[in-house]
């Protein structure tokens, strides 16, 4: 009990210290707007200061300072500890740019005229300093009072080394300190909880689970669980009544007819505004691809959308006229068939910017699961059947899979994100993905192929293919006694 109440002390300072540190980096970035403010731009703009009877200057700040706060929570410029130090850098500094443009934007409409961008370039410039040396303060903070958890990793069926790769690649925050297989049985278990910071359930029959789940509940350690499709699927349930008895009601029938009018005019508005804002770049990047190959500018290809339903999307060609010649697989890493000119579209994703008129036309939306090819679909629907889940949506040129995931994320957790997507459906969800994929344009993990030796994004499950029987297949039935399973 001493313990409990130790490591639940130590998560409020934790919240304290982080709300605090915060706090700090936002005063300071409001301090040095209000400087430039009242030094270059204040004068100019007189005009705001006679309405709000001269506090015109505080309403200015105070917008400044709900801007950038939004925009660095929305990238999570704050979760020091939680994302890696160079993500949160990159995660300041794109809420910091995104803040100052929109800034600048509202300045000028407040003056009525345009304004010098010097002077926010400048503080833009002054602010990345102040970020840098507020990120690794911080860090340094974080590491000495607050070590990486050590977790004791709970698992059926076989050991999930892919798992724990990921776990292992984030040892400043988590240390997997031991394993241990449901077959030890439930005292041995619990036991081992008790002696680690938290516990993570991956691959578990769910009634392991649930009781482990509620035993860490009792004692107040943390519980990190690996999701089935079917938690997910409960995840978006409404919570009812009947009389007096608490119901989860799922409803499975997709987005309402309210929704599904608001995305379709969402789809077209926006569609239409990046059209005319990338329009450029689309005539730029059209003639790189004719003058290197004198090739086609576009490929077109069959992909599924909702319900299963085939429609040509378009994509700038990134790849040699040839490269399917040996039938349809995805991109691999360093591979040879991708041009010079598809290598820098394909990283900034600009490839992908013909597909607006796929939206305009209605065979895809701004956000939702990415289409998939028929084939491909096909070899995956063999080992994972599941994976038609994703054709309850229409297809996106965006999604929570590509935000959260990558291009050779598993089929697997690409269904998993997507219902998670499905289930939690909203406008701002939208709005919110369509914001965060600005940021993974930039990042280079997001457009890492498979590996040479693949064809689709399945990884080879050495356990099933040589036919070889798990020695714990049969072991998480000892959990409990017969009797209280049945």
């Amino acid at each position: 009990m001493e313990e409990t109440r130790h490591v639940r002390k130590r998560d409020i300072y934790k919240r304290i210290i982080t709300f605090s540190e915060g706090v700090l980096l936002l005063a300071a970035e409001v301090l040095l707007f209000a400087r430039m403010w009242y030094t270059e731009y204040a004068d100019n703009t007189q005009a705001i200061q006679i309405p709000f009877w001269n506090k015109g200057n505080w309403a200015v700040i105070g917008m400044y300072a709900i801007i950038i706060y939004l925009f660095t929570k929305l990238y999570g410029g704050y979760k020091v500890g939680f994302l890696r130090v160079m993500d949160v850098l990159f995660s300041q500094i794109l809420s910091l740019v995104c803040a100052n443009i929109v800034g600048y934007v509202e300045l000028c409409i407040i003056a009525r005229n345009y304004l010098p961008a010097l002077n926010m370039i400048e503080l833009t410039f002054l602010e990345i300093i102040v970020i840098f040396i507020w990120v690794f303060v911080c860090r340094m903070m974080y590491r000495k009072f607050y070590p990486p958890r050590h977790l004791l990793l709970v698992y059926g069926y076989k050991t999930p080394t892919e798992f724990i790769d990921k776990i292992n690649a984030r040892k400043d925050k988590y240390i997997i300190a031991d394993r241990i297989h449901v077959s030890e049985g439930e005292k041995a278990l619990k036991e081992k909880i008790l002696q680690y910071d938290g516990i993570i359930l991956c691959e578990t029959k769910a009634y392991i689970r649930n009781e482990l789940v509620k035993y860490c509940f009792e004692h107040s350690i943390r519980s990190y669980v690996v999701p089935k499709l079917s938690d997910i699927i409960i995840l978006g349930a409404e919570p009812i009544h009947l009389f007096d008895t608490p119901l989860l009601l799922s409803r499975n029938q997709g987005l309402t007819g309210e929704d599904m009018i608001f995305k379709r005019l969402m789809d077209i508005i926006v569609s239409l505004i990046m059209i005319i804002i990338f329009s450029p770049f689309m005539i730029l990047i059209a003639l790189a691809i004719k003058l290197y190959d004198r090739g086609p500018v576009f490929y077109k290809q069959d992909r599924l959308t909702l319900n299963g339903r085939v429609f040509k999307i378009m994509k700038f060609r990134s790849m040699r006229m040839d490269s399917e010649e040996h039938g349809a697989q995805l991109a691999r890493k360093h591979d040879d068939r991708i041009t010079p000119v598809g290598r820098v579209i394909r990283a900034t994703h600009l490839d992908e910017l013909p597909q607006l008129f796929n939206i305009l036309k209605g065979d895809m939306s701004v956000v939702g699961p990415r289409p998939e090819r028929p084939e491909i679909a096909a070899q995956y629907r063999e080992t994972f059947p599941e994976f038609d889940y994703r054709l309850k949506m229409k297809a996106g040129l965006t999604g929570y899979a590509q935000v959260y995931g990558k291009y050779n994320t598993t089929p697997r957790d690409k269904v998993k994100l997507d219902l998670t997507y499905y289930e939690q459906y909203s406008l701002w969800l939208d709005l919110k993905l369509i914001l965060l994929t600005f940021k993974i344009l930039f990042q280079k993990e997001n457009t890492e192929g498979i590996d040479a030796n693949q064809t689709t994004a399945i990884r080879e499950d050495k356990t099933k293919k040589t036919g070889i029987k798990h020695p714990h297949d049969e072991a998480e039935d000892a959990f409990y006694s017969v009797e209280e399973k049945k």
